[in-house]
């Protein structure tokens, strides 16, 4: 895993090979913050990092300058190691150990940018609880954008908020907003 831009260009992170994540691919994640840096500033918003995995995402808004970070994984040994490198690196990233859905349950916090990546395997049920909780429990700014990383084969295209969808490979972004 590499940071692509910013402060860390080109930087590599070795996270520990236990860890049960999919990191982002390189190009998936270039096409995707092309997207976002055409929408935001990345110094003036905030983030929450859904599924963070290895902070793969959250490293990558910290190091274009992004000062406003939460990453939410349920496994401690994803939370130790961003944890780690967040302070290695002196990064803004607020880390918490919690199951997304209890999490967004609980939180009251509003955020100009949501990101998931939840399990590929994830049901359509379960995405749309996700959409359900991040709208239904307001945690998006206004302007603000909720975007799934999920798989080509799952169909999230009924869903009221999803505004448009960029295919990347196996990989897929969904962008929901108000």
């Amino acid at each position: 895993m590499r940071i692509i831009s910013g402060k860390y260009k080109g930087k590599r992170l070795i996270a520990p090979s236990k860890l049960p994540v999919r990191p982002t691919t390189d190009m998936a994640k270039e096409a995707l913050f092309n997207i976002i840096n055409n929408r935001f500033y990345l110094n003036e918003i905030s983030v929450l990092d859904l599924f963070a995995g290895t902070g793969n995402i959250s490293f990558e808004f910290a190091s274009r300058g992004t000062e406003h970070i939460i990453a939410v994984d349920r496994y401690y040994g994803c939370v130790k190691y961003i944890d780690k490198v967040a302070r290695e690196l002196d990064l803004p990233i607020n880390a918490i150990k919690s199951d997304v859905f209890s999490y967004l349950e609980k939180v009251n916090t509003k955020h100009d940018l949501v990101f998931a990546d939840p399990p590929y395997d994830f049901s359509t049920e379960q995405f749309d609880k996700i959409i359900a909780l991040v709208f239904d429990n307001e945690l998006l700014n206004e302007e603000g954008v909720l975007i799934i990383e999920h798989s080509k084969h799952t169909d999230l295209s009924e869903n009221k908020y999803l505004q448009e969808t960029r295919k990347y490979g196996g990989s897929v972004f969904s962008f929901f907003e108000k």
